[in-house]
């Protein structure tokens, strides 16, 4: 299962050659072929069903996807989503008359909905923190990505830079993050939650990828652990994946402020090609109900030489 995209099939093809990059060197446009990179190795895929579109597997999962003529383009379901959860906070139509939106990626992959983001408010300031530094070179080089300010990629664990970040100054925080089928158990506690509602500013928004099984039990305490720090949560999701009949993605967010009842993003929800139901407060909290909030394990006594 593509945790952090959608199942393999459109645009698949073997596997393609390794592409070399001389040392010191950054690529100029996007190259088909498999790279080295500090985790592992990824795999850059031309869309054969969009001439301008591109597909990043990362050590075999497919990761992302980029539309290099439209950024508005969102090829994963879970990624329309989220753009749609947070416009409905911020309609881009109001951006320009007021403050300029902040926000913060954790888990960059090809960067997809950073450049969405870029987009849609011109003027937002982002971060896309990726372990991976050979990664972010390449996906520097392949897609012509915003520069800072308005778009800086920072190396580095996604805890450890959170935990440096100053308070109050993100309005939304992406998590989506994966290494294999599962999130890093560090960036799904009680404790990393905590760091990033101290980040997030007044009505800013917690929004997470949770992948999962069908019997929903990552799914049941991740929701269980960002209700237990935020006092307004939703899921989106699709109906059989609500109901636990596949593998697949959950849409989760928690926020200080109240989500309300937009009927514009339900029927965005609807709209697309795999509708998606949102399940208010009161139902994420009966789907953690019994679930355990996650917590960092203790830690260990440091015993005197």
């Amino acid at each position: 299962m593509a945790k952090r995209g959608k199942p393999g099939g459109r645009g698949s093809r073997a596997t393609a050659g390794v592409v070399e990059v001389p040392k010191g060197t950054r690529p100029d446009g996007p190259v088909e072929g498999v790279y080295y990179i500090d985790t592992g190795d990824c795999e850059l895929i031309a869309d054969q069903d969009n001439s301008t579109g591109w597909l990043l597997k990362i050590n075999g999962v497919m990761s992302s996807h980029i539309d290099l003529a439209d950024p508005l383009f969102l090829d994963f379901e879970y990624m329309r989503w989220m753009a749609a959860l947070i416009e409905s906070r911020w309609p881009p139509s109001e951006a320009s008359s007021g403050p300029k939106l902040r926000g913060l990626h954790l888990g960059g992959g090809a960067c997809s909905l950073a450049r969405y983001f870029h987009a849609a408010y011109p003027d937002a300031r982002q971060v896309v923190v990726e372990l991976d530094g050979k990664l972010a070179e390449y996906v520097r080089g392949w897609f012509d990505l915003p520069k800072a300010p308005l778009l800086r990629l920072r190396v580095g664990e996604a805890r450890e830079v959170t935990e440096t970040l100053t308070a109050d100054t993100r309005d939304f925080i992406i998590r989506d993050v994966f290494a294999g089928a599962l999130t890093p158990r560090p960036l799904t506690t009680a404790e990393f939650t905590r760091h990033v509602k101290r980040v997030l500013a007044p009505g800013g928004i917690y929004v997470v990828n949770s992948g999962d099984a069908p019997d929903l039990k990552n799914a049941r305490e991740d929701a269980a652990t960002i209700a237990a720090s935020f006092k307004h949560t939703v899921i989106i999701a699709d109906p059989a994946m609500l109901k636990g009949r596949r593998y697949g993605n959950m849409v989760m967010a928690g926020s200080d402020t109240p989500f309300g009842d937009d009927p514009k993003l339900h029927r965005r929800l609807l709209g697309g090609a795999v509708p998606a139901h949102l399940w208010d407060d009161a139902q994420v909290r009966a789907f953690a109900a019994g679930s355990p909030v996650r917590h960092d394990p203790p830690a260990t006594p440091s015993i005197a030489p």
